[in-house]
């Protein structure tokens, strides 16, 4: 992968998790404010806020898969192998208590930094493992959104 590309994914996956560099009045999909991505979205909720059942799903379940998802693409670029996955057990948590929340914050980010470490030491880069890392990024924007409006719903 090229410098120039690298950097620019580094780029959108930090601002799914972190938000854009403050300050900054440039963003490419989230909001401009500081900690505007998921790992600081998700810090300012209690575990009884992310247990909450919305529509079928509750925030700590999203978090945790959009871990599992990160796991994923980690695997993938490491071994050239997609992971046998279950995408329904992913989606598994009815609730948690505060330790258990806690938890799942610290493994979100250490998934994270996984990833951030994996896209820079990747020794092979080609079309497919470019496509797993845009497809990383694009998932857990998406989630972004699903997370900030499911906030919404328990703060309002």
């Amino acid at each position: 992968m090229s410098d120039l590309f690298l950097r620019s994914t580094k780029k959108m996956i930090s601002e799914a998790f972190e938000g854009p560099p403050f300050p900054s009045n440039v963003s490419w999909f989230t909001n401009t404010e500081p900690d505007s991505g998921i790992l600081a979205a998700l810090s300012r909720l209690s575990a009884e806020q992310v247990s909450l059942s919305i529509h079928g799903t509750n925030l700590a379940a999203h978090a945790d898969h959009v871990r599992y998802q990160m796991w994923g693409t980690i695997e993938f670029l490491k071994t050239g192998k997609m992971p046998e996955m279950d995408w329904k057990q992913s989606w598994m948590i009815a609730s948690v208590d505060e330790d258990r929340w806690k938890e799942i914050q610290k493994e979100l980010r250490d998934e994270y930094t996984r990833l951030v470490q994996t896209l820079d030491s990747a020794l092979h880069w080609d079309e497919t493992n470019a496509d797993e890392a845009l497809g990383c990024i694009a998932h857990s924007a998406y989630h972004l959104g699903a997370i900030k409006q499911m906030i919404k719903y328990i703060t309002a």
